[in-house]
């Protein structure tokens, strides 16, 4: 196995991955905690106002909330998105451009949404941001020329989402434990977005974005005094009026624990999720002792999943769990991403760690140390005047003592071994579970089926389906030869292919922020020179031939003898001309991609796969090991492709480390742009 493999997630996984992994806090005396209080005020149509002056920086502001309860939306979901998207779309006394224009030009940042607004910017321009807001959020225009064009731009981004199997995995997340004609498990779909209308976006702003449970929050270097007035002149126009109180009956846990499995044939690494409901208040006598016992289990680095599925075994580079205090029904909620061979030991292993805070008490020296990081955290955020005035809303929100945080390091402290033996019982439902997995079904179910775990079909959407169909017999004749020669013809045939000598391909695209640059350049004599740039940081790979190296910065690796093998595969600008002759790469079955029909090539530690229709290759992947004992499987997917110089090209690729970056090819050069001189 090669102990490291450069291709374009590398470097971007590991810069983010660092940022995970933060020491938690030592142990300490407990300090007393005194939290400030907002200033607050009401005005008559029933807006609360909270206040924190704060003059260290020259700087303020604003959060609009309104905090009503959750409803469904049925058959038209999407209203309430469509609503957030156009509110802010010009007012009835500037247009959209000038609005923009003016909060560009005063340095500032303001935001709307269905169920309020948000602003900051320098302080001497704190009346006029907040009058801007006001405007926005009081007077809004809604029409149906940006209507169209923000539902065109929604179906477009929901589109895309149909093949993101974490975007699959979070909508049935939520649909199969709620349901989904629960506020908390309805989705938005092309349909039910085809169903809204502007009239309906209408008809949600005036329903919804009213004073009755709204909450403005200001902090920053304002004076109570001053701003009391503003805020009277801006929003005391704003009618009185109180959203509907809806109410729906709490969905049930399931009777016995169960696998939810979803086919996404796709899908390089299965979505794990263990989901039971639970109803836990911030104001419950056991809500310490819930969140201090979720930190154990997996809300903490250390916890006991993520030691186990990442420190132990090596399957995922994290694994998480979360409960929190609602109002409303919520759910616990136990997360990771692994490779498809290791999904059903994976599913073992969390069952496993749900039983241990079951049924074993918590070591003191754990309890100690979760119990440090938590207040650790706390006492660091508590300065803040944002933290501040969100305590503040959190305690008029959800109806709690006012005395709540300043008791907060108290009763985190009280919370014993015995306790969390007893919540863990309470709301991590070991034996009432869905654990949602969404996956490849070729590569995981045949292992899911020998844990003797009841299993329950759904489609991407939550709905009931049949067992999906494992991979289909190869046909009579076919063979590698057969499939690689057909791939060749769709490119152009054997003439064209063969004349490419070398090729220089150019490519870009981001995620989470951050651009991505590649360059890769290939012989017909087996040499190859990648490069990637992301974050301010490059990576190099050069292969001449006969050796190599890696390089980041200044540090270079060279290749040692299973890696030199794999560059002879991958420095061939068209690597199918020499797999027709190989011997030993085996058509392994039919089995599904995008919804089409691909034959599936074993070579080696690789997987290839090629369109029965159009013979074009349409994904490779490789498991490789990308730390000690930690090892993942790379895809490679293809698509658009364009002639260049008679040869098809494919112009997208995406890679999925967790999260799919597109790479879009800007530039590709054949026989020309590639000199020995890059292969040094």
């Amino acid at each position: 196995m090669k102990k490291s493999i450069f291709i374009l997630s590398s470097l971007f996984l590991t810069i983010i991955m660092q940022a995970q992994i933060i020491p938690q806090p030592k142990p300490g005396i407990a300090p007393t905690i005194k939290i400030g209080k907002p200033v607050t005020f009401q005005l008559e149509n029933g807006l609360k106002v909270m206040v924190v002056e704060n003059h260290k920086l020259p700087r303020v502001s604003f959060n609009l909330t309104i905090d009503n309860a959750p409803y469904a939306e049925g058959t038209k979901k999407g209203v309430s998105d469509m609503t957030s998207a156009l509110i802010g779309s010009g007012t009835t006394k500037i247009s959209k451009d000038a609005f923009n224009e003016e909060i560009d030009f005063l340095g500032a940042n303001v935001n709307f949404r269905a169920n309020g607004a948000s602003g900051s910017a320098l302080s001497k321009y704190a009346g006029r941001i907040l009058e801007l807001i006001a405007d926005g959020a009081l007077n809004p225009v809604f029409t149906q020329e940006e209507f169209d064009k923000q539902k065109a731009k929604m179906i477009e981004g929901l589109k895309s989402e149909e093949k993101d199997v974490s975007a699959v995995a979070g909508r049935v997340g939520d649909a199969l434990p709620f349901g989904k004609g629960h506020p908390a498990g309805e989705y938005v779909s092309e349909a039910t977005l085809n169903n809204v209308t502007l009239e309906d976006v209408k008809s949600n702003y005036n329903t919804y974005f009213v004073p009755g449970n709204a909450y403005l929050i200001i902090v920053g270097d304002v004076k109570l005094k001053d701003t009391k007035k503003v805020v009277e002149k801006l929003f005391g126009s704003w009618a009185k009026a109180t959203a509907p109180n809806l109410s729906y009956t709490d969905p049930k846990n399931v009777q016995f624990s169960q696998i939810n499995f979803i086919d996404m044939p796709n899908a390089v690494q299965s979505e794990v999720a263990a989901v039971n409901l639970v109803n836990l208040k911030m104001t419950d006598p056991d809500y310490f002792a819930a969140i201090v016992a979720n930190q154990i289990l997996g809300g903490d680095f250390n916890s006991y999943i993520n030691m186990n599925l990442r420190e132990a075994h090596g399957w995922t580079y994290g694994a998480r769990s979360g409960i929190s205090g609602d109002k409303y029904i919520s759910k616990f909620e136990a997360t990771t991403q692994v490779r498809n061979a290791v999904t059903d030991s994976t599913v073992v292993e969390i069952f496993k760690e749900m039983k241990r805070i079951r049924t074993e008490k918590v070591s003191e020296e754990m309890l100690a140390s979760v119990k440090a990081g938590y207040i650790g955290r706390f006492v660091m955020q508590i300065e803040k005047p944002q933290t501040i005035a969100g305590y503040a809303l959190r305690t008029q929100t959800q109806g709690l003592p006012a005395d709540f945080y300043e008791n907060y390091i108290k009763n985190i402290n009280a919370v014993t071994a015995d306790d969390i033996m007893k919540v863990a019982n309470k709301y991590f439902l070991a034996d009432n579970t869905r654990m949602i997995i969404v996956g490849k079904a070729a590569d995981v179910l045949p292992g899911l089926e020998k844990l003797n775990i009841p299993i329950v079909y759904f489609d991407k959407y939550g709905n009931p389906a049949e067992k999906p169909a494992m991979k289909k017999p190869v046909p009579s004749g076919v063979t590698s030869s057969t499939v690689f020669t057909a791939y060749i013809n769709a490119i152009g045939g054997e003439k064209a292919v063969a004349a490419v000598k070398t090729i220089a391909v150019k490519s870009s695209g981001a995620a989470q922020g951050a651009t991505i640059n590649f360059e890769r350049k290939a012989s017909t004599a087996n040499k190859l020179s990648e490069s990637l740039s992301v974050m301010g940081q490059s990576m190099k790979k050069v292969f001449d031939g006969k050796t190599g190296y890696q390089s980041q910065g200044a540090q270079k690796m060279p290749f040692e003898a299973d890696e030199v093998a794999s560059m002879k595969y991958d420095a061939n600008p068209f690597p199918e001309l020499a797999l027709m002759k190989k011997e030993g790469v085996v058509v392994t079955g039919i089995e599904s991609i995008n919804g089409n029909e691909v034959y599936a090539l074993k070579n080696g530690d690789k997987m290839l796969y090629y369109d029965v229709k159009t013979g074009l290759k349409v994904q490779e992947s490789e498991e490789v090991e990308v730390g000690p004992g930690k090892k993942m499987t790379m895809v490679t997917p293809f698509s658009d492709y364009r002639d260049v110089k008679g040869v098809k090209v494919p112009f997208k690729t995406n890679i999925n480390i967790g999260i799919e970056i597109e790479l879009t090819v800007s530039e590709v050069k054949i026989n020309e742009g590639v000199t020995d001189a890059d292969f040094k």
